[in-house]
């Protein structure tokens, strides 16, 4: 399956949620699956972004400003070049999805929602990851529920990958 399977004005989406929700699997799945290239958000921290996460200290909102400028970017750089990526970002507030999209209609967000009790399954059991599971009570905390105007695709996680790609996939085949 190519991305003209997909609504064909879109160049990037940002798979969404907090950590744990499986926001590189779902992500690295879905590029593969539509043929576009995937990008893991973290990679766009600064070092000392990481330095604080890996300490146990949940980033705030200047710590994150230039993340998520980084990121808004990379989404533009590809957009001009008529490119198409996906990145896995948790972009958990109205704001920090603002600074991601600010205004696009060429960028969708995909929320990748499950609850806190599955989640925290999750964490229990990953591995090298800099996140660690005390963090995700912040998280669920700063959470900003994504509204019907964001225009933003809602998906269970409650499924095995290839069922949550292909409902990501039906969602994203209608133009906004």
């Amino acid at each position: 399956m190519t991305h003209n399977a997909i609504d064909p004005t879109l160049h990037a989406l940002i798979v969404m949620g907090v950590s744990g929700s499986g926001k590189s699997t779902i992500g690295e799945a879905l590029a593969k699956r539509i043929g576009w290239r995937f990008e893991d958000g973290d990679s766009f921290h600064p070092p000392s972004n990481v330095a604080k996460m890996k300490a146990g200290h949940p980033l705030n909102d200047d710590d994150r400003k230039p993340w998520l400028e980084a990121i808004a970017a990379e989404i533009s750089r590809v957009a001009v070049a008529q490119g198409h990526v996906i990145i896995a970002c948790s972009a958990l507030k109205r704001a920090y999805r603002d600074i991601l999209i600010h205004g696009r209609r060429d960028t969708r967000i995909v929320f990748l929602d499950g609850s806190e009790e599955l989640i925290a399954g999750r964490l229990q059991k990953r591995k090298g990851h800099f996140m660690p599971p005390g963090l995700l009570a912040s998280q669920f905390e700063a959470l900003e529920m994504p509204a019907a105007d964001e225009h933003v695709v809602s998906v269970s996680i409650d499924a095995d990958v290839e069922t949550i790609v292909g409902d990501i996939i039906q969602k994203l085949r209608v133009p906004i």
